[in-house]
This record gives C-alpha cells, structure tokens and sequence, in this order.
C-alpha cells in the first residue's frame, strides 16, 4: 500500500534515545521514502541527524499538526514496546493523524484497522503484523537449493540483526552479486515492501513460512534472512523456524560489543560468544541431518560506544577470541563479512 513517493512522519515519542525506537530507526537509516520528520515532543526543535546520529538529516517536531505541515503523508508508529502492544496514551495522537487524512504503518500486534473501518479512498491502514494466507508447514525444500543462504544469529533481541543484513545485501548488491533479502519483521517489512511477519504467524507454519519466502529466491546467489530473537532468550520463539524453514548455509553473530546480560532480563547472563556459535551450528546441522552452516563472522552493535577507536578495539578483542572477522556493519562497513559470504 506504500508508495515511494509518500512522505513518512515516524511517532518516536520518548524514544529517540532508546532501543526502543528500533523500528524508527530502521525505517531512517534504510526506507528510501523521504522522510518528513519525526515526532516526538521531548527533543522537538532538533534534527535526528545530530540528535541521534542518523545518516540523513530529518527535523523532529512535537505533534501530528506539525508533521502535517511538513508535507508528512504517512504516519509510521516507530517504537517497539515490549510485548509489541500499542500503549492507550498513543491513540489519540493515531485518531488525529488519521482525522487529518494520513495513512498508518503499524508494525505491533495490537492491530488498529478495526478501529479505522471507514476511511476514505487513497487513506489507509497497513497492519504489518497480520499471517499471510495459504502457509503450510515446512518441509525442508530448502535444504536442496544450491545458492547460499545466509542467517543473521544474534546473543539478544534487537542487537541489529536487521540492520547487519541490510548492509550485507547493499553491499553484496553493488559488488554485481544477485543477492536477496527476506525480511522476518515489521522494519524490513515495511523497508522492503515484502516479507512475512514470523512472531504473527502461528507456530505449526511458521519454518513453512520461512521456507516458501526462501525459495521464492531460489535462483539468487545469495539470499540474506533477517533473523529474530535469540536461543538465549526465554522469550523469543522465531530461531527454530528460522534455521528449519531457510536450511542456511552461513551464519552471521550479531552482538552488542560490551553487553553482558540480556538486556531486558538482567538475570540472564549472556555465554561465550563461542559457545553461542557453536550452539547455532549445532541445532542447524541436527546430527549432520541438515547443511552444516559456516559462521563468517561477527557483527558488532557499537552505536553506544563514542569513539570510533573504541569500536576498534571492541572488534579487535572479539576477532582475537573467536579467530573471524568482526566489524560493525554501519561503522565499518559489511565487506569482511561479504567476503566470507562469497569465498569458496
């Protein structure tokens, strides 16, 4: 429903310093959309390029009023609550971006088109997190397929998995490779306009789900699966569907340079990050019954860190422990991690 032409205004209301302005973000960094602003009354009256260190300069304003007169078409909900539900306090600001003729992105589980029944032609309402019709179980296709397919692993939730896939496929895609990205969650969803919703989808068809996306890419040469969650999370559900229904062939680690503990669950520690490897790629191969993946490296979140010789040293001392390359996608750039990709 997205047209490229329509201008966004994201909702980032006390978020544009926080994880949980992920879905923002994600949608600044990556939707070739113009955006138009963000929205967000804490920070109103600066520009997220300085604020929070964004690669494109977009004004933040304090209200739907504002975003509207900046030419904003589109209203995207850019937080990730925990749980993934729409919080009371942001319906009123919803119910008067859509009173003012904007469309609505909505990346949570709370689903808001109910409420909006009768909007007029060209207005509308995208609930991303909705199970695609006509899924199956799975049933391990993928595992016949002889491109490379390459699965972003991660010690935690929203350490930048989809981010570190988004930077292997522009970078794969300029060096002329026919790559693919197979978006898992509502950021790349709603970037690349394709993908499936994998914590919306009922779990007996969720590795079918991954599947039938994977081999809709199957004369790609290398296609890149966002991943979700992580095995060490008691919350996160999504990695055995991911690793069944996509059959990899390499792995990527995504992890948080410093971070030692879940970061929502501060009592769950966080293992070796060579046990984690090993973990990954185990519970992939399952007794040698399916492709055995190639961890190529390692990619670092260190966007909190503020100096990039800081960053440097994060990726030095984790390439000294586990003997692979290591760079933050966005800092560094994804070329040792294409490499190992493409080597072979």
């Amino acid at each position: 429903m997205l047209r490229r032409d329509q201008k966004l205004a994201i909702y980032m209301e006390g978020a544009v310093h926080s994880y949980g302005g992920k879905m923002g973000f994600g949608v600044i960094r990556y939707s070739p959309n113009e955006i138009a602003c963000v929205i967000d009354s804490q920070t109103a009256g600066k520009d997220m390029r300085e604020e929070a260190g964004m690669p494109r300069s977009c004004p933040i304003v304090a209200s739907v009023e504002q975003a509207l007169a900046l030419g904003a078409q589109v209203l995207v909900l850019g937080i990730a609550p925990p749980g993934g539900l729409i919080p009371a306090a942001w319906y009123p600001v919803i119910d008067r971006a859509v009173e003012l003729g904007m469309s609505i992105i909505n990346g949570l589980h709370d689903l808001v088109g109910p409420r909006y029944k009768n909007v007029p032609a060209g207005q509308w309402i995208w609930d991303i997190r909705m199970e695609p019709e006509g899924l199956a179980p799975g049933s391990g296709a993928a595992a016949n397929l002889q491109n490379r397919r390459a699965l972003l692993i991660g010690t935690d939730m929203a350490v930048g998995k989809m981010t570190a896939g988004l930077e292997i496929y522009r970078v794969a895609r300029e060096r002329g490779v026919q790559a693919e990205f197979v978006a898992t969650g509502q950021i790349g969803i709603t970037i690349t306009g394709a993908g499936i919703p994998l914590d919306a989808i009922r779990v007996d068809f969720s590795a079918g789900a991954v599947e039938r996306e994977v081999l809709r890419y199957r004369t790609a040469e290398l296609v890149i699966v966002e991943g979700q969650g992580a095995l060490g999370h008691p919350a996160s559900t999504a990695t055995m569907p991911l690793l069944r229904g996509s059959m990899p062939t390499h792995f990527v680690l995504c992890h948080r340079a410093g971070q030692a503990h879940l970061t929502t669950m501060p009592h769950v520690p966080l293992a070796p990050l060579g046990d984690y490897i090993r973990l990954y790629e185990d519970l992939a191969t399952c007794c040698g019954l399916f492709p055995h993946p190639t961890t190529v490296g390692v990619a670092l979140n260190t966007s909190h860190l503020p100096s990039d010789q800081l960053a440097l040293d994060a990726c030095e001392e984790i390439e000294q422990e586990l003997g692979l390359p290591c760079v933050d996608p966005v800092r560094h750039g994804p070329d040792r991690l294409v490499d190992g990709l493409l080597a072979g």
